[in-house]
């Protein structure tokens, strides 16, 4: 009976851990792809990342922004051309899975451009949305 509650434990635990690797690896090929076509100065592809809903809240150095059309009005704003895009890059600090149907990442964006570099930090709130990660907040500075 010991054995059997002792696999038991290490079959759960094993799922567990999957799942959480594959909700990491899930949000990781997100940010990926987002990077990929930010790079490619494709800014409606770069949003697939992003729920596309009146609820998204993007908070920025102007405070916060609510909804997926305002978030990639501002973003067509701030970077009209493949110029003021330049090349992105992300280094991923941490992913921190706090339930089954949200993660937490925190990370740094290094924009490399002919205009003058820059760079700062974000946090990003994910959900999973109809089987689907989505990023739900985004406090980018």
């Amino acid at each position: 009976m010991k054995k059997l509650i002792a696999l038991w434990v290490l079959l759960v635990s094993f799922s567990f851990t999957k799942a959480q690797k594959t909700g990491e690896q899930q949000i990781i090929r997100i940010l990926n792809e987002q990077v990929s076509e930010w790079n490619k100065g494709n800014l409606e592809k770069f949003m697939i990342g992003y729920w596309e809903n009146d609820s998204l809240v993007f908070m920025g150095k102007n405070g916060p922004v609510y909804g997926y059309n305002n978030a990639l009005t501002n973003y067509k704003k701030g970077y009209p051309d493949t110029a003021s895009m330049g090349k992105l890059r992300f280094e991923i600090v941490s992913v921190k899975k706090l339930s089954a149907t949200y993660y937490f990442v925190i990370g740094k964006y290094f924009l490399t451009r002919t205009i003058g570099n820059a760079n700062g930090v974000y946090t990003l709130l994910f959900k999973k949305i109809n089987g689907e990660w989505k990023i739900v907040v985004d406090h980018s500075s």
